[in-house]
C-alpha cells in the first residue's frame, strides 16, 4: 500500500471514529469470506458499519479522538464495528458472537469509555433507541386512554340504571 492510499484510510477511519458513538473491537480469526459479508449485511441493516482494519493504520487514525484509549485492543487479526446509535453495533455484534464462537469481541468504547468485552454485551442487552421512543409513546398514551375509560363510565352506569328501571317498571 501507498503512502497516499494509507493516509486517505487513516483519515476516512478517523472521520468514521469521530462521528460515531461507539465502537466495538473484535477478533475474527477463523470466520470465513461469507460469514463476515453476513455479519457485515446484518450490522448495516442496523445502520452501523464492521470493517476489518489494519492495526497500526488504526491506532494512528485514533489519536485525537475519543477512543485514544484504544488503541492497546488492537493486536492480531482486527475488526470493528461503529455505529452512531450506542446500542445498535453492539446489539448485532453480540448476538452474531453468540451463534458463532470465532468471532470474539474484545472490548470497545462508548465516548471516552474504555469498555471491555463484559460492558459490550450489557450495552448490546439495553433496548435500541427506536425501542425507547415506543416505550415513551405507550407511556404517554396510557394515562389519556384511562382518562377517557373513567369519563365513559359514569354515562354507561347511569344508562344501566335506566334501563333496569325501565324493565322493573315495565314488569309492574
Amino acid at each position: 500500500m501507498l503512502r497516499s492510499e494509507k493516509a486517505t484510510v487513516i483519515d476516512g477511519l478517523h472521520d468514521a471514529l469521530k462521528a460515531s458513538g461507539v465502537v466495538v473491537v473484535t477478533h475474527y480469526k477463523g470466520l470465513t469470506v461469507a460469514e463476515i459479508t453476513q455479519l457485515r449485511a446484518q450490522v448495516r441493516a442496523a445502520g452501523a458499519s464492521f470493517r476489518v482494519t489494519k492495526n497500526s493504520l488504526t491506532k494512528l487514525a485514533l489519536k485525537d479522538t475519543d477512543y485514544a484509549g484504544l488503541d492497546g485492543l488492537f493486536e492480531g487479526p482486527t475488526a470493528i464495528a461503529v455505529s452512531s446509535d450506542p446500542v445498535a453495533a453492539p446489539k448485532v455484534v453480540a448476538a452474531f458472537a453468540k451463534k458463532n464462537d470465532k468471532l470474539k469481541i474484545v472490548g470497545g468504547g462508548l465516548g471516552a469509555t474504555v469498555l471491555d468485552e463484559a460492558a459490550v454485551r450489557s450495552l448490546a442487552e439495553l433496548p435500541s433507541l427506536d425501542e425507547l421512543r415506543a416505550k415513551l409513546l405507550s407511556l404517554l398514551n396510557t394515562p389519556a386512554s384511562r382518562i377517557v375509560g373513567i369519563l365513559q363510565a359514569p354515562g354507561g352506569q347511569i344508562a344501566r340504571v335506566l334501563a333496569a328501571h325501565a324493565e322493573k317498571g315495565g314488569d309492574a
